[in-house]
């Protein structure tokens, strides 16, 4: 067999996953706010990587998230050579703490969601395809959780572990998990019913094959969707959490806890109202883009991997 043969047949083999390349690529392209939430993310991304060359930790500093600070005074100061940004009360720079905070805001994010989504998939997978007291027990306990408003049960296991950043992923992840476990039962039941599940069963395939195999490739889409809709939602009730003074300790890179030390600000001064409005607007901003662009995203997964979606 010739080189001109195999490179042949290397085409053909690779046409279906050109051509459904291409298709992807054009229903992106069919969609401006798709475009606009992949460079938000792309953006943040690159910022997360670049942030020790960005915003360089101070050398005697042992955690390069702890924001370096110019003083004690408790007054914030406005943007200045010195600082980008300007300072929070207690004179943390605020440039710094944006830096590292988009970091925070990514390990916030895709912690929970993969950890819930691991949680939500596993006892989903199980209770869908096996049914009957199993499913019955799971959905009971499912529902439990979700009798509680998830910010309301999030603050209370945040305050039983107590109040750190660790503890604050531990209780979105405990509260996430349940949403993913409903949406990928009713997914795997509908798939289960489908003839190449009730064939691979008569070929004598085993359940784990065919879970691995059939189940989850055609019942995770919608699970995906979710998934990126949802960083955007953690990051946002992390946020709130430290809001609250539930979150990050003080001087941490933490969007959420940087306009929680400046909301004795937000009024400004007699006579001066938005002298400080760099303290609470810049971190706001910051949240409200990067949450932006992952449900823009999201709805870009959504466009890809809708399967009602036809090729004309």
């Amino acid at each position: 067999m010739n080189i001109k043969t195999r490179l042949r047949e290397f085409k053909a083999g690779m046409a279906p996953t050109i051509k459904e390349l291409k298709f992807t690529l054009s229903r992106i392209r069919k969609n401006p706010l798709s475009i606009i939430g992949i460079g938000i993310i792309i953006f943040f991304v690159a910022v997360a990587i670049l942030a020790p060359v960005l915003a360089p930790p101070p050398p005697t500093s042992r955690d390069p998230y702890m924001i370096p600070r110019d003083g004690f005074w408790s007054e914030p100061k406005p943007p200045s050579p010195t600082h980008p940004f300007g300072t929070l009360p207690g004179q943390y720079d605020l440039y710094y703490g944006i830096i590292w905070g988009t970091r925070t805001a990514f390990r916030i994010g895709i912690i929970v969601v993969a950890a819930a989504l691991a949680i939500g998939l596993t006892m989903g997978l199980i209770a869908g395809y096996y049914g009957g007291i199993i499913d019955e027990l799971m959905m009971r306990f499912t529902d439990i959780i979700f009798a509680f408003p998830g910010l309301i049960l999030a603050m209370a296991l945040v305050t039983a572990l107590g109040k750190n950043l660790d503890n604050v992923l531990l209780a979105l992840v405990l509260v996430g998990w349940p949403s993913y476990t409903r949406v990928i039962r009713g997914e795997v039941m509908r798939v289960k019913q489908e003839d190449y599940i009730e064939a691979s069963r008569a070929a004598g395939c085993s359940d784990l094959r065919i879970i691995t195999k059939h189940v989850i490739p055609n019942a995770i889409y919608p699970l995906l969707i979710i998934a990126s809709l949802d960083i955007g939602a953690m990051v946002l009730t992390a946020a709130a959490l430290s809001f609250l003074g539930l979150g990050a300790s003080q001087g941490y890179a933490d969007w959420g806890q940087m306009i929680s030390v400046s909301r004795d600000w937000i009024t400004g001064k007699p006579g001066q109202p938005f002298i400080y409005a760099h303290t609470f607007l810049i971190p706001g901003l910051c949240i409200f883009a990067f949450v932006l662009g992952w449900n823009l995203l999201g709805d870009a997964f959504r466009d890809i991997l809708d399967p009602t979606l036809r090729r004309r």
